[in-house]
């Protein structure tokens, strides 16, 4: 078991590495930039995903008195936007994938300042390092895809040969990581049943939909992908700020639950909205 433990933090940084890593390869900077020059979008974005959704958490966690650590958990994925996942869904569900792509790489980059500034105010009794919170997430998120998207427009070949390798080990090491951690932590898993843990990650999830619906614009291709990444939080960066700065493991437990029953819920909602 001490041997699957120290792998559980080679996992999170392959996982983190290598989908920032795929992520700037298959990226321009005229594809981030040019989607976000609805001001009005970007503005009503920026409010669902770190003012109404992490109100959201908060709430939900004082209604159905959830544990300490749980709440933690659900907070940190309140916190951190800007899902990975947001172009496949958006390509699912047949949204805007321009917008989706520059929404992603938005939310990420105000994600690494926002946690930081936020934590100690939400969490006034719970010690938290803003600095190394900010550190953890400028290094292990911003410089990769900063290096991928140079990489990508100087040697735009080279980028089309490596992504798909780092696609794959991205996402190897996301199942690795969720098998290490539902193993390592298979009590504290369990616990989460019974808790209300479950039931607030639904209710979250339902939540941060509707609020990215109702923002997301008059269009329904831009509904579609604001719903999808408010209601899809950043999973890399809540656990890397759970791993380091919380020494309770039902934290990144109640934020790999939620995570696994997010994925659960939109990747089939998708291909839904397809249909409506």
């Amino acid at each position: 078991m001490q041997i699957l433990q120290k792998l559980v933090p080679i996992a999170l940084l392959t996982f983190v590495l290598s989908s920032m890593l795929a992520m700037g390869l298959s990226l321009t900077i005229g594809q981030i930039i040019t989607p976000l020059r609805n001001v009005r979008l970007v503005v009503l974005s920026i409010v669902a995903n770190f003012v109404l959704t992490p109100l959201a958490a908060i709430g939900l966690a004082a209604l159905l008195r959830l544990d300490q650590p749980f709440g933690v958990g659900l907070l940190l994925l309140g916190a951190a936007a800007g899902a990975p996942f947001l172009p496949k869904l958006a390509q699912l569900a047949k949204g805007n994938l321009a917008f989706a792509v520059g929404l992603m790489v938005l939310l990420m980059v105000i994600t690494v300042g926002y946690l930081p500034l936020v934590l100690p105010v939400f969490l006034p009794g719970v010690s938290v390092n803003p600095t190394k919170i900010a550190r953890s997430l400028f290094f292990l998120m911003l410089v990769p895809l900063a290096v991928a998207l140079a990489v990508n427009a100087r040697f735009p070949s080279v980028a089309a040969r490596t992504k798909p390798l780092l696609n794959r080990i991205s996402n190897l090491s996301l199942i690795a990581l969720v098998l290490l951690l539902v193993v390592t932590n298979i009590k504290n898993v369990l616990a989460v049943f019974g808790t209300g843990g479950i039931l607030a990650g639904l209710l979250f999830i339902a939540v941060a939909f509707a609020v990215g619906w109702w923002l997301g614009g008059p269009t329904t291709d831009t509904r579609r992908v604001l719903a999808l990444g408010t209601a899809q939080r950043n999973i890399a960066a809540s656990l890397v700020v759970g791993s380091q700065s919380f020494s309770d493991p039902k934290v990144v437990v109640m934020v790999v639950v939620v995570a696994i029953v997010g994925l659960l819920i939109l990747m089939p909602l998708s291909r839904m909205l397809v249909k409506g």
